[in-house]
């Protein structure tokens, strides 16, 4: 191939992602738009504190409080993250320095293969497996603890592949150094790898957390879907994904207006966690 020939296909490449970029770029603005266009009204009528102070959440009695079902998506994640983020960071421990190679391989394989299995097999398994196993410790059995559950297992793959990968891209010059001077094995990962791996880790960890608060399917089949604050793992929760899936179908005029507040209020978190993930990646988390 000729050096003008190469040169043609470099720039059709770099116009091609710049096209890519732009259109992904304007499906975010179209969806954040379209979003508060149809939660203008309710936010135009009664504000966006309502949301926050209302009595219940009962739209067509006029009280629209998404605070219950907020706090339900919020423990859930959180419980989630809790249980997957060392289970994962030790299983990208185990893989890189302590498994033969071929079992290392072969978890990988398996962790992909977690990763692609749809959600509501994840639910449909917790519905039958989990769900009456929690009934046997407290009823009800569906709960906010299953639903950490079940999300904890649909995140885990999230955060041990981001980890393997930023273990991995540890420069083996910082091991040859750390070999050199006699140190231990441990001693080199909790000095030498976890600091260098921080960035990618945390990165993996803020975009777990983004998984698990857009899940919807799996939680709504498991977690009872009852409107109110939890005050123990073992009370049903009702998600805003699953509170959006449940009364989309039927809503109209305020309450309709109220599920996509729901959705922006969504949107609005998962935005400020993927810029918290981008603020990390490069590399502005010190100390």
């Amino acid at each position: 191939m000729s050096r003008s020939a190469e040169r043609w296909t470099d720039v059709l490449l770099v116009q091609t992602l710049r096209g890519v970029a732009v259109v992904t770029a304007a499906v975010v603005v179209a969806i954040a738009f379209f979003l508060a266009r149809e939660s203008w009204p309710m936010l135009a009528e009664i504000g966006f504190g309502r949301f926050f102070t209302d009595p219940s959440w009962h739209p067509t009695e006029d009280e629209f409080l998404l605070l219950p079902m907020l706090w339900g998506t919020l423990w859930a994640t959180l419980g989630a993250v809790l249980v997957a983020t060392p289970v994962g960071l030790l299983s990208a421990v185990f893989c890189r320095f302590y498994a033969p190679a071929a079992l290392a391989r072969t978890y990988r394989r398996l962790i992909e293969l977690l990763a692609g299995i749809p959600s509501v097999v994840y639910g449909f398994w917790g519905l039958v497996v989990l769900v009456p196993w929690i009934r046997r410790l407290e009823p009800p059995g569906p709960s906010l603890l299953a639903g950490v559950l079940i999300l904890a297992i649909m995140v885990l793959p999230t955060v041990t592949l981001t980890a393997d990968a930023a273990i991995a891209a540890v420069p083996r010059s910082y091991l040859q150094a750390a070999a050199a001077l006699g140190l231990s094995r441990w001693t080199v990962l909790r000095g030498v790898v976890l600091p260098a791996a921080r960035g990618g880790i945390l990165t993996g960890v803020i975009l777990q957390i983004t998984r698990a608060l857009g899940e919807t399917m799996a939680v709504l089949m498991v977690c009872g879907n009852l409107v109110r604050t939890p005050s123990s793992v073992f009370d049903p929760v009702r998600t805003l994904t699953a509170n959006i899936a449940l009364e989309m179908g039927y809503a109209q005029g305020d309450h309709r207006s109220a599920l996509f507040v729901s959705g922006l209020t969504l949107l609005a978190l998962v935005a400020a966690l993927v810029a918290a993930a981008e603020w990390v990646s490069r590399g502005r988390v010190h100390g």
